[in-house]
Order: structure tokens, then C-alpha cells, then sequence
């Protein structure tokens, strides 16, 4: 009878571990991703990849002293040139005029001055002064360029100059925030933190470990958690115009665990971190009758290709390696099957019952 053959060669295949295959667009098979095996020397070298491209990213984006706000195309300036009302349709006294209706117009004044709006090509027109181009110019400069062209016409100019409102420059901020939305650049500086509480604060889902920054085409990703460990502040994150910010939720950030443990489960990480140690408890741990501790894999997808890593749980230290080995959201952890155990569903499924039938004739008197 060929059936022990038959089984032989089903416990050899089983006996050879699984076998990751990936297609192409076409549907062809590709060559297997390398298996990675998870040792000291691996997940060292992942730290300090991980923190090499963490601190790139800081660099570029912390600004610790920001420049004052300089006026863009579209802000409205509020201008005022005393003692010479004319200049700007408000209602300024003279110098020699009663001082209480000196107060109650200069008032007035400040709580409507006439706006002058910067047209697209960075420009207003005043009075005197002709065209001037104030795009990209602070108050204090812009100021300082209005009152030298007036001085040509008037004795010791008395300029006042401030954006009446800002409309140039905005960011979005997106995500798990309670009123998403614009928000516009002022003369406060329009940090991360800034944007967020203008915002009105994270939502409880929000995953602070995951806060990206898209600035044109180059994509930052910012863990608030992560700076407040390395003593950086998050205020100094400093946004540009046109930067989206999106809080990702916690949702996003899952591992999936499967294959042969107790309860197979899809995880949420915890403020951006779990361990394959984590991963492995929080599902029950490795099947006792069905799990190979040998072949404990992590499916990782990255922009590159897809990586796969092993970790042999029998040799010594490898509950060391698998708590200090951090999974990344969408890693995919499987813990495959014993050849025993694969040698049995690949027999039941061929004879359906057969292995039942088997056993329970050996146990008749």
C-alpha cells in the first residue's frame, strides 16, 4: 500500500517550514522576500536607522527663534498717518485739538481704521506714496518704507502700520482634532502646537505617535511623545504656509496577529508602540499544541518591498529580542504551525474522518 509513502512525503513537505511567495502587477510569481532572522545585531541596527532618520526629519523642522510675520498678497493693513486724516479717510485730531475729543476719535480710529489690501503682486497704493511693494516685508519695515516715502511730501511723518487681517498665509490641520479645518498664519507663530490648539485640542482616539506633516511634496512624520522623551520641545516645531497636518487615529495603528496562537486578534498599539513580545501575550501566546516556536515571523510592508523577519523562540535570549524587537503599524505577526500539526490538516483534509476513525478504533477493546 502506498499510504505510508503518501504520508512521509506529506510530513517531509511540512517539515520545511512556510513559504512566503509575492506576485507582480501581472500576476506572476516573484522571488520570495529573504528571510531576516531577529538577533541583537538586527534590531540594533533598526534603532539607529530609526532614530538616524527621526533626527533628519527634526532638524528641518525646528526652529528655535521664528521670524516676525511679513505681510503676503492678500492681507489687509490698517494704516494711519497723524494729524493728516485725509491720507486715510479717518478721523485723527490735531495735536492742539481738545484732549477728550482727541481720545474718543483716535479711538474710533483704532476700532476701524481704513484697510489698504495688498493686491497679487505684493502691492497697495497710498496716497503720496504711489505704489508700494510691502510683500515680504515686516510691519516694522513696511512702516519704515511708507514713512520715507512720505517724507518727500509731509514734514516728520507720524506713520502707524499693522495687518489689519490675515488672509496670505494658512495651513490645514486634518484628522483627530475636534474642529478640523484652515487655519490662518498671524504674528503668532503657527507652531505644531499652536495649530492643534487652535484647533481645539486632540481627540481622545488620537494617536499622538503618529502626527504627519505634509509640506509640498515631502512627508514628515512627527511622534509628539517621542519629542517630549528626548527633551525637545513640540512648540518648536515650526509650520509653513500651505503645510497639512493629519492626526492619524488609533485605528490605523494596528498589528494583526494570526497563525497558531490562542486567540488570533488584530492589536492597537500603544501610543505608537508594541513589542513582538506585547503582540505575542496580548493574543495568549504561542499555541501549545499547535505552534512552532521555531518559526515566528513579522510580515512588514515598506515603500522598498516587503521584509520579512523571523525569530527561532526556542534558543536563549529570545524573550529579550522579541521585547526589545518594536513591530511598526500594519506589521502582520504569524506564528506557523508545527510539521506534526500541518501533517494532520493536510491528512484530515484528504480523508476526511479517517484520522478520527483511526484513533478511535485503537482505543476499542
Amino acid at each position: 500500500m502506498a499510504l505510508p509513502w503518501l504520508y512521509a512525503g506529506l510530513l517531509a513537505g511540512c517539515a520545511s517550514g512556510i513559504q512566503f511567495r509575492s506576485q507582480d502587477h501581472a500576476g506572476a510569481d516573484e522571488p520570495a522576500p529573504p528571510t531576516e532572522m531577529i538577533t541583537e545585531r538586527l534590531i540594533s541596527a533598526e534603532h539607529q536607522q530609526h532614530q538616524v532618520r527621526a533626527n533628519e526629519d527634526l532638524e528641518r523642522l525646528l526652529v528655535p527663534n521664528p521670524p516676525p510675520y511679513a505681510i503676503g498678497s492678500g492681507d489687509i493693513l490698517a494704516i494711519v498717518v497723524w494729524d493728516h486724516p485725509e491720507l486715510t479717510g479717518g478721523l485723527v485730531t490735531a495735536a492742539n485739538a481738545d484732549p477728550a475729543a482727541t481720545a474718543a476719535a483716535a479711538a474710533n480710529a483704532n476700532a476701524a481704521p481704513q484697510g489698504f489690501v495688498v493686491d497679487h503682486q505684493g502691492r497697495i497704493q497710498f496716497p503720496l506714496a504711489g505704489l508700494l511693494t510691502v510683500q515680504g516685508l515686516t510691519e516694522e519695515q513696511a512702516r519704515a518704507l511708507l514713512t520715507t516715502r512720505l517724507a518727500k511730501y509731509l514734514a516728520n511723518p507720524n506713520v502707524t502700520l499693522r495687518v489689519q487681517a490675515y488672509r496670505s498665509k494658512r495651513v490645514y490641520i486634518d484628522g483627530e482634532v475636534k474642529s478640523p479645518g484652515l487655519q490662518a498664519i498671524n504674528d503668532i507663530p503657527m507652531t505644531l502646537v499652536e495649530a492643534i490648539n487652535r484647533a481645539g485640542g486632540l481627540l481622545p482616539t488620537a494617536d499622538q505617535s503618529r502626527i504627519e506633516l505634509e509640506r509640498g511634496k515631502t512627508h514628515y512624520a512627527i511622534n509628539l511623545r517621542d519629542l517630549v522623551q528626548k527633551n525637545i520641545n513640540p512648540g518648536l516645531v515650526m509650520l509653513a504656509p500651505g503645510d497639512v497636518v493629519r492626526v492619524h487615529s488609533r485605528d490605523e495603528s494596528k498589528v494583526f496577529v494570526s497563525g497558531e496562537v490562542v486567540t488570533p486578534k488584530a492589536l492597537t498599539m500603544h501610543d505608537g508602540r508594541l513589542t513582538l513580545n506585547e503582540a505575542l501575550g496580548e493574543s495568549g501566546g504561542i499555541s501549545p499544541l499547535s505552534g512552532d516556536a521555531r518559526q515566528v515571523y513579522v510580515v512588514r510592508k515598506t515603500p522598498q518591498r516587503t521584509r520579512v523577519f523571523q525569530l527561532d523562540a526556542r534558543v536563549a535570549g529570545s524573550l529579550a529580542m522579541a521585547e526589545a524587537f518594536e513591530l511598526q503599524p500594519k506589521d502582520i505577526v504569524y506564528v506557523a504551525a508545527t510539521p506534526l500539526a500541518n501533517w494532520n490538516r493536510n491528512l484530515s483534509l484528504l480523508f476526511p474522518g479517517a484520522l478520527s476513525s483511526a484513533v478511535n478504533a485503537a482505543n476499542r477493546p
